[in-house]
């Protein structure tokens, strides 16, 4: 590692300097390097005595060795800073850019035409179609998908763009060398080589409370757009989503169910002005396609392979699923609603669930899926 990246290492790592101190420091000295070799003197007008004296006493030496080993160490690991030129105009031109990066994978995404989709992470199966859906034909249409990488919502609109050529990227809330929640783990592993990770955070940085809005406005700086999927209206979805317009970026949403206390969130955003949107179209529409293809991925890896369209069930299928409607519903709602027994239901829906056309909720509800 040269001696200005290491510097950009030291600044970004030591205890109290935080992002705002370090690009004062870059401002004032105009180098990583000068600004890492100065005097405490020369430091502590900038950046106050006490992250001067932590700087001058080598506080984030360690850490910067064990970044510097993990970078070495880890196939398609990289460091962004502010300076370097394919750090993305986009988040560069919003209020407080993170001024370094870790970065794994696929780092000539960051030049992609980019959009944001979000939304909850305790999503109804109808919410979770829907990302993979968007995501998968936004990305063949060349837009590279930002998230979270949360449950939910996050996890499948990567799972849905991953195979495109565009792919995705995964801003996440913890150090770079860390998955949060386990249970994405593998699928971090298929972004770590078909798609791309970013993160501020130090490396082993854990999953608190306060990383995360900072991770959504790297999101919302990142994208052109921010399509809100599902969710509550005290979602963190909805953040991104005013971090989003606050940036001059289109914000849209997808309606529901009056009756799902996951598309309020939705909801609250079409009323503040958010674009409703129906169809990728409709997204297209408002934000444009990419004036470029997006580059060819080194390996394709089908995370989550598209499902063929099922058959459309005959007979009494059919019957339950317009008895259903497209809201949550109990099973005695529909025996009253098809005047058969709950026998005879629950058959018809075993059968609907295998073929992939119904979904079992929590409180023994079921919902149609599109």
């Amino acid at each position: 590692m040269d001696v200005e990246r290491r510097a950009w290492l030291t600044l970004a790592l030591t205890p109290g300097l935080g992002p705002v101190g370090l690009l004062k420091l870059i401002a004032a000295f105009g180098s990583a390097n000068a600004a890492a070799g100065a005097r405490r003197a020369q430091l502590a007008p900038h950046i106050g005595e006490a992250a001067a004296a932590a700087l001058m006493a080598g506080e984030a030496n360690a850490a910067v060795e064990a970044a510097e080993a993990w970078l070495a160490a880890t196939p398609g690991a990289f460091l962004l800073t502010l300076l370097d030129a394919d750090y993305p105009a986009e988040l560069a031109e919003t209020h407080g850019p993170p001024p370094l990066l870790f970065g794994r994978g696929r780092r000539e995404l960051l030049g992609c035409a980019k959009l944001a989709v979000v939304g909850s992470r305790n999503a109804t199966p109808q919410g979770l179609d829907n990302a993979r859906v968007f995501a998968r034909e936004l990305a063949k249409a060349g837009y590279t998908i930002v998230s979270g990488l949360a449950a939910g919502i996050d996890a499948a609109a990567h799972e849905g763009a991953l195979a495109a050529p565009a792919s995705t990227i995964a801003v996440i809330g913890t150090g770079i060398d860390r998955i949060y929640p386990a249970r994405n783990r593998e699928l971090g592993l298929k972004l770590a080589e078909a798609g791309l990770i970013l993160s501020e955070f130090p490396l082993g940085a854990g999953a608190l409370a306060h990383h995360f809005p900072r991770r959504n406005r790297v999101i919302a700086g990142l994208a052109r757009g921010c399509l809100v999927v599902e969710a509550s209206v005290d979602s963190g979805s909805l953040i991104t989503a005013r971090l989003a317009a606050e940036n001059g970026r289109e914000v849209l949403a997808i309606p529901g169910s009056i009756h799902n206390p996951l598309a309020r969130g939705c909801h609250r955003l079409i009323k503040d002005g958010a674009k409703l949107v129906e169809t990728v179209d409709d997204v297209l529409a408002e934000v444009g396609r990419p004036a470029r293809s997006a580059p060819p991925p080194r390996e394709a890896i089908d995370a989550a392979p598209a499902r063929e369209d099922a058959p459309q069930p005959a007979g009494a299928g059919c019957a339950l699923l317009a008895a259903m409607g497209y809201d949550p519903v109990d099973v005695d709602t529909l025996t009253d609603r098809l005047k058969l027994t709950a026998g005879e239901v629950y058959a018809m829906l075993l059968e609907l669930e295998l073929e992939g056309r119904v979904a079992g909720l929590p409180g023994g509800r079921f919902q149609r899926l599109s």
